[in-house]
C-alpha cells in the first residue's frame, strides 16, 4: 500500500509525518537536519521514502496571515519542486498556519532543566524536532481530512434523491 508524506520545511529542520494514502490518520515520523542544497535532502529522504513506500508528498505552504504567499512559500514551492523531481513524485501543498502554534499546543510546554532551570540547549533541540514532527503531521492530517470530505461529498452526490431541477 502507498503512503504520503507530510513535510513541514523549515530553514533548519524538516518535521516529517506519514500516513496510509486511503488513511485516516498522519502520524510524526522524523525529523531531519537541512543540507546545504536541496540534493542533501533529497538523498536524506530516499531512504526513508524508499522504506515507508511514499508515492505522494504532501508540503506545509507557509501561507502569510492575510491570505497571500511571501517569499518562505516561493522558497517552499522551489525546494518541494525540486525535491519531487529528484524523486519522482507528485507533490501537494497544505496551508500550513498556526500548525506549528498547535503543535505546541498538543505537545505541552517543554520541560524544565535537570537542576529545575531552564531547559539546556540539547532538551529545546529535542523539543524543536518534536514540534516540527507533529506540525507535519496537523499538515498531512489535514490533506486526509480534505480529501476524506471530498470522497464524502462525491459519494453522497451519488446517493441523493434528484432535486425538482433532475427529475
Amino acid at each position: 500500500m502507498s503512503r504520503l508524506l507530510g513535510v513541514d520545511l523549515g530553514e533548519r529542520r524538516i518535521g516529517l509525518a506519514v500516513a496510509e494514502a486511503d488513511g485516516i490518520v498522519a502520524r510524526p515520523l522524523a525529523t531531519l537536519s537541512r543540507g546545504a542544497h536541496v540534493a542533501v535532502d533529497v538523498g536524506r529522504l530516499r531512504q526513508i521514502i524508499g522504506r515507508e513506500e511514499i508515492a505522494e508528498l504532501v508540503v506545509g505552504l507557509p501561507i502569510e496571515a492575510h491570505g497571500s504567499e511571501g517569499r518562505q512559500a516561493a522558497v517552499t514551492r522551489e525546494w518541494a519542486s525540486g525535491i519531487a523531481k529528484a524523486l519522482g513524485l507528485p507533490v501537494v501543498y497544505r496551508d500550513e498556519r498556526y500548525t506549528s502554534h498547535v503543535a505546541e499546543e498538543r505537545l505541552g510546554p517543554i520541560g524544565r532543566g535537570r537542576s529545575g532551570g531552564p531547559p539546556g540547549r540539547t532538551r529545546r533541540s529535542a523539543y524543536r524536532a518534536r514540534v516540527d514532527r507533529e506540525a507535519a503531521a496537523i499538515i498531512l492530517q489535514d490533506e486526509l481530512d480534505a480529501r476524506a470530505a471530498a470522497a464524502s461529498r462525491t459519494s453522497g452526490a451519488a446517493h441523493r434523491p434528484p432535486t425538482t431541477e433532475q427529475r
